[in-house]
């Protein structure tokens, strides 16, 4: 079954899904509705459109921690001038500042795995990839990869696990680092065990409703193909 392999590089991502008024999370992984929003966003496909979407939400994922980052926090403020008022989560207004703590990953590199027998359609969303009809981002708009998302030929006559353990490593190593022994691999389960994830789309992203999916991990070894250095 084909696979179509996306790099997410960048100094901030932020991949949450449990976010809630002023705090914002973000897991350590790219979370399946984020991907896929970033494929709309790539394809065109508007996010009160169902139809278009669902087929790649059929498509199964898997994620390789190439460099996991850091979970960092940034402190964040709204209405702290003098003249704005808020409204807070009770529905009373305040004069007063809301402090909004938003957590990311600093320094994170993921080799994104979607699987699915329709290789027309990841073909399509390979090419939309290098030409994105709207902006691409990490999880919040001002997250910008570093990197581009689109790889010459990401899209491989291989099933998930075999194109993520044969693909080279898409970080780059500094001068006093050492190459790691094995890199984290997280896959759909499709026996319900693993860690139940809340991020699976059931409708548009207008509608914002998502289900459960299981995701389990393992460790694999480092692939072939020295890493590159910087």
């Amino acid at each position: 079954m084909p696979t179509l392999l996306l790099r997410l590089t960048g100094p901030m991502q932020s991949w949450g899904t449990t976010s809630r008024f002023n705090q914002r999370d973000t897991g350590k992984e790219p979370s399946k509705s984020g991907v896929l929003g970033l494929l709309a966003a790539a394809m065109g496909i508007d996010r009160a459109n169902w139809t278009d979407l669902e087929p790649l939400t059929r498509l199964s994922m898997g994620v390789r921690h190439d460099r996991p980052g850091m979970l960092k926090s940034d402190y964040q403020t709204a209405g702290a001038a003098a003249g704005d008022t808020i409204i807070k989560a009770g529905g009373s207004q305040s004069k007063d500042g809301v402090v909004s703590k938003r957590y990311y990953l600093a320094d994170a590199c993921f080799l994104v795995a979607l699987e699915g027998p329709d290789k027309v359609l990841l073909e399509k969303a390979h090419n939309a990839l290098k030409n994105p009809a709207w902006p691409l981002a990490l999880g919040r708009k001002s997250y910008v990869p570093s990197e581009s998302i689109w790889m010459e030929n990401a899209v491989l006559d291989l099933p998930l696990m075999a194109a993520l353990e044969s693909w080279p490593w898409t970080s780059s190593l500094r001068k006093w680092e050492k190459p790691p022994d094995k890199l984290l691999v997280s896959m759909e389960s499709t026996d319900g065990s693993g860690l139940m994830k809340m991020d699976q789309p059931l409708s548009s992203f207008a509608e914002r409703r998502f289900g459960a999916r299981f995701v389990a991990s393992q460790w694999i070894p480092f692939p072939q193909g020295g890493p590159s250095c910087i």
